[in-house]
């Protein structure tokens, strides 16, 4: 069965964003993308809240023909042109972005269906709002967190106050030149 993997880029102090949803202070660059390029290799499907598919769809379906595009540009575009993309919205409609569709109700069975097919693993990108209520539900397999060494003091948390305690194992951490430590979590499963 295929698995859900979150990844997220966070400040040390759990933000995924500054107050106006800026994301300046973050300390990206081509190792950065070297090292998502190796995670999303294992996907053939992205999963997104609305925010999180507007900015990055805004971004690299066309990130491959800029002039200067680098390797990693190149290929992280192209990989996003060829994947399903789900989009978690109330408000989106769907449009006609190649290979992407809208989910508007019953998450869970949407996430069960695409886990039951034949295929990579999907990739859940940032979208706070959509991750808390998927570790509710159960539906999150592993996270990679990448963890800027910066810390923002106000900002959109990744995560929100929850009643639940989700316990998780580490399996695997690597740390960028830059201090970026990109740590992969399994998601132990409640009851």
């Amino acid at each position: 069965m295929r698995e859900l993997n979150l990844i997220a880029q966070t400040s040390l102090d759990g933000f995924v964003a500054g107050p106006r949803g800026e994301f300046d202070n973050f300390m990206g660059g081509e190792e950065n993308l070297e090292f998502v390029c190796s995670i999303v290799e294992e996907a053939d499907a992205a999963m997104f809240g609305r925010i999180s598919y507007e900015l990055i769809n805004a971004a690299w379906p066309n990130a491959a023909n800029r002039p200067g595009a680098t390797k990693n540009e190149i290929k992280y575009s192209n990989w996003y042109n060829s994947v399903t993309k789900v989009v978690f919205s109330k408000t989106l409609q769907a449009g006609s972005s190649t290979n992407t569709y809208v989910v508007s109700e019953n998450a869970l069975k949407e996430i069960n269906r695409l886990k039951g097919k034949v295929g990579k693993n999907i990739l859940m990108f940032g979208s706070p709002t959509v991750v808390h209520e998927l570790l509710e539900l159960n539906a999150i397999d592993n996270m990679w967190m990448i963890v800027h060494p910066v810390l923002f003091g106000d900002g959109i948390p990744l995560f929100r106050k929850t009643n639940r305690v989700t316990s998780l194992s580490l399996l695997t951490t690597h740390r960028l030149s830059n201090g970026t430590l990109c740590n992969k979590y399994k998601v132990e499963k409640s009851g």
